[in-house]
This record gives structure tokens, sequence and C-alpha cells, in this order.
């Protein structure tokens, strides 16, 4: 079994190659050329339902097992928490522009530059902050009880077979792509 802090640097290091490529898109997007939309919209699909619905859950819970051990994180770690909340929503609003834009909608430019910016600069900067000043501290102080209560904090899941088919397939031109940067 993967250390947990090693697992969650792990999948730190994955949302940074998904934002890298996401940056990349919205790059071809300020040129005035047409980034790929469909791209774009699956590495935020991506985030928003593995690292919306799976991944910060278990941070949440880390968080407030590690605030108990570690009075001096609880005011660091409440900041990463609302971080949690701003992240979602700015990718539900990026993925409503983007979504609006490929259905045809009129979307100025500047609103889809200006949610993206807001979406990579939060996401970038909150695994960052993470990185430094929480993990090394979650390793050193939390138990494997506490890690098994961060495991159990994931919501259950609700989807049906089919529609974990068709993610599964819809993501798998997002691990080619990222694997072409890594």
């Amino acid at each position: 079994m993967m250390n947990p802090v090693a697992a969650w640097h792990q999948e730190h290091a994955y949302f940074n190659r998904l934002l890298a490529l996401l940056e990349r898109e919205v790059h071809v997007f300020h040129t005035g050329a047409r980034p790929n939309y469909a791209l774009m919209l699956d590495i935020i699909s991506y985030l928003r339902e593995y690292g919306d619905q799976r991944h910060h859950p278990r941070e949440d819970a880390a968080f407030a097992r590690l605030a108990q051990k570690c009075p001096d994180l609880e005011f660091p770690l409440a900041r990463l928490q609302q971080q949690h909340r701003i992240i979602a929503h700015a990718g539900e609003t990026l993925s409503r522009y983007l979504s609006d834009a490929v259905a045809g909608a009129y979307i100025q430019r500047a609103e889809i530059e200006v949610a993206a910016a807001t979406y990579l600069v939060y996401y970038y900067h909150h695994i960052g902050r993470e990185e430094e000043d929480v993990l090394t501290r979650a390793e050193q102080v939390l138990t494997a009880e506490d890690w098994e209560a961060v495991k159990g904090a994931i919501p259950a899941s609700t989807g049906d077979p089919e529609s974990a088919v068709s993610a599964e397939e819809r993501y798998r031109e997002l691990r080619r792509e990222i694997a072409l940067i890594a």
C-alpha cells in the first residue's frame, strides 16, 4: 500500500500536469487561434469529478484531523478548505463558459480568459501551499487510524456503471495528451 502522503503528492503532480495542459490551451485561445475545447472540457471535467468529488473531501478530512493535532495550522488549513470551494466554483464557471462557446453561444473572450486565469492561479497556488505547508506535517503527525478515516471520507459513488465506462473512454485521450507532456 502506498504511503498516503506519497499518494497525495502523486495526485498533485498529476493535477499540475493537467493544469499545464489546460494552460497551454488557454494560451492558444489567447493568441486568437482555436484551442482544443474538447480537451479543455475534459481536463476541467476530470478535475471537477475527481479533484472536487474525491481528492478534496479526503484532504478536508485530513485537514480536520491535522488541525486538532496542530492548532498552529488551523487558520492555514481553513484557508485551504475555502480554496477548495473557490476552485470548485471557478471550475464550474469555466466549464459553463467553454460548453456554451462550443455550443455556439456568444461568450466574450475576456470572460473565458478571466475564468481560466482564476481557475489556474487558484489551483496552482493551492497545490503549492499544500505541498509546502501541509504534507510534511501530515506525514509527521497523522496516524494509521487518521489515514483510514481520511480514506473513508470519499462520498459513495452515485453513478451507474455505464457512466463510469463512458468517463473512462472520455479520459483516454486526456491521458494520452498528458503522456506527451510528461
